[in-house]
């Protein structure tokens, strides 16, 4: 596998990364941003729009530009460099993804473009109290209503689900999961916002004989949820490494700066060790998301297992960056006022939203199975 960016691809970087600067460059900027209602810029996601990020994954034919995951994984790590909460994630990998890979043609032109042009933004809202990262929804139950759907449960949480045009929701049906559209106007819906514990906004959405409309031609859609959840865990995952890496490059450039006993704290080795022990995780999660970026790129049969892989070594490592930082900061990482704590709640919520340590194991586990036996002294 080839893990270097041609020229577009680096073109594309530097583009976004220069906008992304103006806005958040300044940590303050960023907590004013998710103080707000809406919780991100919505100036900042029509300049993206403009800039064609927001219809990156779909085809041209549906509004998109038709690129694939490598660009899409470079977006999201430089939005997770500068800790921009913008919903990339949740409107363009999830919702937009789950309505082009399940939505019939006129819903993908209908949906696809307003959201490449930034003027809809929908949310998936999937996650159930009592669940833990399935690919099934059971909280939720969808009945017909003569030719329509109605939906009764609730799903929490749901990232930016208060302030989203619409709704993509995965409800019990008879036949399995299915998915649903759901207009934020729509009668017997009910979504309290509320801050998540890295800034971002979330809701937890009540549906009460809520009317909705089967996404695509209906049926079991948990197959799609599945490889939906798994493409967006190495989304996920890309975005975690430009997290890591600007947590490392704030504590290198603190303890290159800060002075204590009358010499800066690079000079104590036992945290030059730590910073080291950093930098080792950062590159191991590093070319362990490039891997299965390349995966999802070129073999998106196998995404399940590169997603479960790669998902592993971003929470054990990310958990590890995000706690040797504000150790190696000391006080002042506790503060809400430093932008440090922030990087660590935010690879914290990326964990939570996506999947623990122990599931991703308990994932490769299950598969141990499907390998052939290898003779150690064969």
């Amino acid at each position: 596998m080839d893990f270097t960016y041609d020229d577009e691809q680096n073109a594309l970087r530097e583009a976004v990364r220069a906008l992304l600067g103006k806005a958040y460059s300044d940590y303050e900027n960023r907590r004013r941003t998710v103080a707000t209602d809406l919780g991100y810029d919505p100036q900042l996601w029509s300049r993206l729009a403009e800039m064609g990020i927001l219809g990156l994954p779909f085809a041209e034919a549906d509004g998109g530009t038709g690129a694939g995951p490598i660009e899409v994984g470079l977006i999201a790590q430089e939005l997770g460099r500068v800790l921009a909460p913008e919903p990339f994630l949740t409107a363009v990998v999830l919702a937009g993804g789950l309505i082009a890979d399940a939505g019939s043609a006129e819903e993908r032109a209908e949906l696809l473009d307003p959201l490449s042009a930034g003027s809809l933004v929908p949310a998936f809202a999937h996650a159930e109290p009592g669940t833990r990262w399935a690919s099934s929804a059971t909280g939720v139950r969808a009945s017909r209503d003569g030719d329509g759907w109605r939906l009764s449960g609730v799903k929490e949480p749901v990232p930016h689900g208060a302030s989203a045009d619409l709704l993509v929701v995965s409800a019990a049906t008879d036949a399995g999961t299915g998915l649903f559209l759901v207009d934020a106007a729509a009668g017997g819906l009910q979504r309290d916002g509320f801050a998540a514990p890295d800034g971002s906004r979330a809701a937890r959405i009540s549906f009460d004989g809520t009317p909705a409309t089967v996404l695509g031609e209906g049926g079991d859609a948990t197959a799609v949820i599945a490889a939906a959840l798994d493409r967006a865990r190495v989304v996920a995952g890309n975005q975690a490494v430009g997290v890591m890496e600007s947590a490392l490059r704030i504590t290198s450039e603190y303890l290159t700066s800060r002075k204590q006993f009358g010499v800066t704290l690079n000079h104590f080795q036992a945290l030059t060790f730590r910073a080291a022990d950093m930098y080792v995780a950062v590159e191991l999660t590093r070319s362990m998301v490039d891997w299965a970026t390349m995966v999802l790129a070129e073999q998106p049969d196998g995404i399940a297992e590169a997603a479960a892989r790669a998902g592993l070594q971003v929470a054990r490592a990310g958990r590890m960056v995000g706690q040797s930082a504000i150790q190696l900061h000391g006080g002042i990482g506790m503060t809400a006022e430093y932008a440090i704590g922030a990087h660590a709640a935010t690879l914290t919520a990326l964990e939570q939203a996506h999947g623990m340590a122990d599931h991703h194991l308990a994932r490769l586990a299950g598969t141990v199975g499907e390998h052939a036996e290898v003779d150690p002294l064969g």
